[in-house]
């Protein structure tokens, strides 16, 4: 009988290192949202790969915060650290030549851990002298036994063939939790939607409207030729609200132009996307109201 070979992958680093790039490209298809902005990954989405008897279940998650006072920032750390306990793999990823206090504290946290440990050096392709990624290999390997350490450019696609073999190298032995058909996103397609959305917002707002918004699917409703979409886009105060809807409704209305084209794509259908903007104040500081909208959960069907 032929052996098998499956675990839990989390990739970990402080915001914004492409951690969410990593995971779409490895897995062809986009299940993280994507900005310059801080925080643009709220929720530990699953996504699954199988290649032949080695199957990889990703959780995306969160950056890590040095000791931030802001509540939402405190239950996306949880979320973060309690993936690195359960995982089979680590993904540690760190940007250019750069190993700074945030870095370490992640790197801190891995310490703890028990789990096999890839340390990978993105966005190599705006290093120019790339003799000086060798120095800090040096000190990251004397920093922590890593099981490799590899530079890679998710945006350019380079090396993610290498970190997916050096992945399920090193892949536990045990039997396949999802069967050959699964989809490689395992998350909700309602969460997607509201991650799709959200990006938008994030991508024509970010600086006017850093993260004090929440997306909230009130309908999905899916027909055989298309999907019907509404969605309630929470912001903490009146002044934002008017941000967001813009003059005449038109930032509202290119947001959800943009939200709805790449909805479409994702689902390759259709879609009606009605959108609404509601003022709930405090919402991102109140841990159990969080917690409720399923900020720093697992997502997975």
């Amino acid at each position: 009988m032929n052996k098998s070979f499956c675990g839990y992958i989390s990739i970990v680093g402080k915001p914004n290192v492409g951690k969410s790039t990593i995971i779409n490209h490895i897995l062809g298809k986009k299940i993280s949202i994507t900005s310059r902005k801080s925080q643009t990954t709220r929720n530990n989405i699953l996504g699954i790969k199988t290649s032949g008897n080695k199957q990889m279940i990703f959780a995306d998650t969160p950056g890590m915060h040095i000791k931030s006072p802001k509540v939402m920032n405190k239950v996306l750390n949880r979320s973060a650290e309690s993936l690195i306990e359960d995982s089979d793999i680590i993904l540690f990823v760190i940007q250019r030549l750069t190993l700074d206090r945030e870095d370490l504290l992640v790197l801190n946290k891995l310490k703890e851990a028990k789990s096999k440990v890839i340390c990978i050096l993105n966005k190599i392709d705006q290093v120019t002298d790339k003799n000086k990624l060798l120095p800090l290999m040096q000190i990251l390997s004397q920093e922590y036994d890593f099981l490799d350490i590899l530079p890679i450019s998710a945006l350019n696609n380079d090396g993610i063939d290498e970190l997916e073999s050096l992945i399920m190298k090193y892949l536990p032995e045990n039997e396949h939790l999802y069967g050959k058909d699964s989809i490689k996103s395992a998350h909700k397609d309602i969460f997607m939607v509201s991650e799709l959305i959200r990006e938008k917002i994030i991508r024509k707002l970010g600086d006017e409207l850093p993260h004090d918004t929440f997306v909230q699917v009130e309908l999905f409703n899916e027909e055989e030729n298309i999907i019907n979409i509404h969605a309630v886009i929470y912001v903490v105060r009146s002044s934002q609200k008017q941000i967001v809807i813009g003059r005449g409704g038109s930032t509202l209305k290119k947001i959800g132009q943009q939200a709805r084209e790449e909805i479409e794509e994702y689902f390759n259908k259709k879609v009606f996307l009605k959108t609404w903007v509601k003022v709930k104040k405090n919402w991102n500081t109140d841990s159990d109201y969080l917690q409720s909208l399923g900020v720093g959960g697992s997502y997975e069907s």
